[in-house]
């Protein structure tokens, strides 16, 4: 395993899988848009050395293939995993033939953990003077609100002494000693805060930058609350974490292999607005009061690198990070969840937005206790919408998925919406920030239908339909007037004899490009739906306090006039990147993708 990210990326340079970008790149939109394009076709990580006014090497798309994220969290962490899953399973009664045969485990389980040392890298110099605007912070989109710190490991300990929390939680650079501090709910760094503010007293931070790629993997984890991450950490790389004490008595150790340590405070009752910035949801999220992190020391390598990702549209690279956090903790899943066989939440969605499950069902309608043991564990509890199944099925694969479900469910008994709700902070779908609904569809035992999949309608659809496209069996994408002009388009169309025979309709602004692929499909329609809202039968009533959906059911997947707008590159970035190429990149051995479609076709 790699100790720090520089002998990860000298094993990026000898595959030929990192590239050395030394003409002059700014910050402020160039550089993401060329990492944009890199990454779009497929391309190596970067390594900026001339980035404009500012102090530090600039490294982007560490992890943005499937290849180079395998690499930096390797296969140790998966197989270990599976190893404990099946001890778990299997050792109890021990006996002495079975704890022999555990030998392996005990012996790999002894390198986990954290050591101290006097001295490290990431001391090697310190400042009272932080200088902020110093860092190659990326401003990656056109209506960003500044600057953003985007791969930041911030680190809190409980202020009553349980334990700590490290996590990834995006930073606006407010000035030179100051960021904000985007705390969404449901985080963990966020329970402390609020415990310090309720005895109105400061939490002390310390955000890392670089280290190992472990650490980095460990902060995107969404482990239950309790669950310390730098033990998923020292488990991913396979030894102790080692640590330095902090200087000028703060609090906390630094991770000594870090890059950069910022060390400072948020204090109790203070707010700035924070944002516009264009998040992994593929739009804007905007401007919002959130905590302040003043900082007060500045810790580095001599020659430290900066380094930095960049979100938007699907698939970038947090994308390739978080399907390998569901591969590792998978095997974890039946332990924690026991009914739970498979569990996936999609990356084209946001995560947040959409998951699937296949679960055991022994009883009529067990199912639907699984939908609420999953909706209740920890970060799945933002999960938006649930698709159920209790016969086997690859969840990765959606189309099959969906199909899956919509042949064997009845969505009068099987489609359950509950309002009211809490919903991800980044998710403007619903009536106001973190407010929303959930739902869960069920589709279980064997097939009830024959899945249509050509539309030959019986009669003509109306006429105010624009455009109607098959995406799977079951499933058609609808095309409908905005719907600032038509509110009850979905609704109306759902009861259409036009319609008749089709289980799921999808209302959309843009059917063609819906229809181009699965991770179109997932995009345009799971990130602009509230359950709630957006959920329409051909016929609904209420039964015994039950909703009941008659099908078609019809999701309206219209932009909505409250949503933010989706995120895209300027005319002047994208027209100064396409001149410069050559300049980046003078021996042409890095393709130009397309930054506007990436991976979404």
């Amino acid at each position: 395993m790699f100790p720090d990210l520089r002998t990860f990326m000298d094993r990026l340079r000898a595959d030929s899988d990192l590239i050395t970008v030394t003409a002059p790149v700014d910050a402020h939109l160039e550089a993401a848009e060329i990492h944009r394009r890199v990454i779009a076709a497929g391309g190596p990580a970067l390594l900026f050395t001339n980035v404009k006014g500012r102090g530090y090497p600039l490294v982007t798309n560490l992890f943005g293939t499937e290849k180079r994220a395998t690499l930096a969290f390797g296969e140790h962490p998966m197989r270990l995993i599976r190893r404990l899953v099946d001890l778990a399973q299997t050792i109890m009664p021990p006996d002495a033939a079975k704890l022999w045969g555990a030998r392996d485990v005990a012996g790999s389980l002894l390198k986990v953990g954290l050591k101290r040392q006097s001295l490290g890298p990431v001391t090697e110099v310190v400042t009272r003077d932080p200088r902020l605007d110093r860092l190659p912070a990326l401003t990656c989109w056109p209506d960003d609100g500044g600057p953003f710190v985007t791969l930041p490991l911030v680190y809190t300990e409980h202020p009553g002494g349980h334990g700590h929390n490290l996590a990834m939680y995006r930073l606006h650079v407010h000035d030179a000693q100051s960021t904000g501090m985007h705390w969404q709910i449901g985080k963990g760094g966020g329970f402390h805060y609020q415990l310090a503010e309720a005895k109105n007293q400061a939490l002390p931070v310390t955000v890392f930058l670089g280290g190992p790629p472990a650490l980095i993997l460990s902060a995107i984890a969404p482990l239950p609350e309790n669950v310390p991450e730098l033990m998923l950490a020292s488990l991913i790389a396979g030894e102790r974490l080692a640590r330095v004490p902090g200087p000028y008595r703060h609090p906390h150790p630094l991770v000594a292999n870090a890059e950069f340590a910022l060390m400072g405070e948020v204090r109790p009752n203070e707010r700035q607005p924070e944002g516009p910035f264009g998040d992994h949801y593929g739009y804007y999220s905007l401007r919002h009061d959130y905590p302040v992190f003043r900082v007060h020391t500045l810790a580095h390598r001599r020659d430290a690198i900066y380094p930095a990702t960049v979100v938007g549209k699907p698939r970038q690279e947090d994308f390739f990070i978080g399907d390998l956090l569901q591969e590792l903790l998978s095997p974890l899943f039946p332990l924690v969840m026991p009914a739970v066989e498979q569990l996936w939440s999609y990356g084209e969605t946001g995560y947040h937005s959409l998951a699937a499950a296949v679960v055991k069902q022994r009883y009529p309608r067990e199912a639907m206790a699984s939908a609420f043991r999953i909706l209740g564990e920890g970060q799945l509890s933002l999960q938006k919408f649930l698709l159920l199944t209790d016969k086997h099925v690859d969840v990765k694969d959606f189309r099959a998925t969906l199909e899956h479900v919509l042949a064997r469910t009845d969505p009068r008994t099987d489609l359950y919406v509950f309002g009211h709700l809490s919903m991800d902070t980044l998710d403007y779908a619903g009536p106001a920030v973190n407010k929303g609904s959930k739902g869960v569809w069920m589709g279980l035992g064997d097939p009830i239908r024959e899945l249509p999949r050509v539309f030959r309608p019986p009669v003509p659809p109306p006429p105010d339909v624009t455009d109607v496209r098959v995406f799977c069996g079951g499933c058609l994408v609808v095309g409908a007037r905005p719907f600032a002009e038509d509110r009850d388009a979905a609704a109306r169309l759902a009861a259409h004899p036009a319609f008749e025979g089709w289980p799921l309709l999808v209302i959309s602004d843009e059917p063609e490009r819906a229809t181009r692929s699965a991770v179109n499909f997932l995009w345009t329609t799971f990130t602009r739906f509230e359950p709630a809202a957006d959920i329409h039968a051909a016929k609904v009533t209420l039964e015994r306090n039950h909703v009941v959906f008659t099908p078609p059911v019809a999701i309206d997947a219209r932009m909505k006039p409250w949503y933010p707008a989706e995120v895209s590159c300027d005319p002047q970035t994208a027209e100064l990147v396409t001149s410069r190429w050559r300049e980046y990149f003078p021996y042409g051995k890095v393709a130009m993708g397309d930054a506007e479609r990436g991976h979404l076709d």
